[in-house]
């Protein structure tokens, strides 16, 4: 009886070093930060330590977008705003989900009180597009400024008429890859050439 006890402390032991070795991992990997430390927004400040590789508004994340020639995930949202909290919460949280925006996208996250001029821009130019265009505001742009795709709160899962997040991300992907459309059907952001 004395082995058999020795023998299922030892498995015991062996599952639970594994566990908080697996547990670790994926704390470091949610630890890694991104883009916005240093900033002064709570909206900002609150997001510093998602998986999201978020960058504040900035030059840089252009031309991080230019380089790797992928399209920009522009997030706009708001501390007050529960819909903005839910898809930090449960979209941008989510590991997978963050995997897949920094394997595909570069990632930007705008404070609605701290950039008036450019909500004001981007909400005007996804009316025009007929997009969503209330709070959170989800839109895709190329890497020169022009909007061509986007979506309001957008859920981990598709849920009754709302895609989900990876469904929007898929056909903002899509039109992406259509240059001829995407000259066609989008809106040159004046503020994105003053960044």
């Amino acid at each position: 009886m004395g082995r058999k006890f020795v023998g299922k402390t030892v498995r015991s032991i062996s599952l639970l070093v594994l566990a908080l070795a697996s547990m670790l991992a994926c704390g470091q990997a949610q630890a890694k930060p991104n883009h916005l430390g240093g900033q002064t927004s709570r909206y900002l400040k609150r997001a510093a330590s998602q998986p999201v590789d978020w960058y504040p508004w900035s030059a840089e994340a252009f031309k991080r977008a230019k380089e790797l020639d992928r399209p920009i995930l522009l997030d706009v949202g708001a501390v007050w705003c529960p819909w903005c909290s839910l898809m930090d919460r449960d979209t941008y949280t989510n590991v997978a989900t963050a995997e897949y925006i920094n394997h595909h996208f570069v990632p930007i996250k705008v404070d609605f009180d701290a950039a008036p001029d450019l909500v004001a821009q981007l909400q005007r130019a996804q009316a025009i597009l007929n997009l969503p265009a209330g709070l959170p505001l989800t839109s895709f742009i190329t890497p020169d400024g022009k909007l061509y795709f986007g979506g309001g709160y957008l859920p981990v899962e598709h849920k009754a008429d709302k895609l989900s997040f990876r469904e929007a991300a898929e056909e903002a992907l899509k039109r992406y890859a259509d240059k001829n459309k995407i000259a066609e059907e989008s809106l040159q952001l004046e503020v994105a050439q003053r960044r």
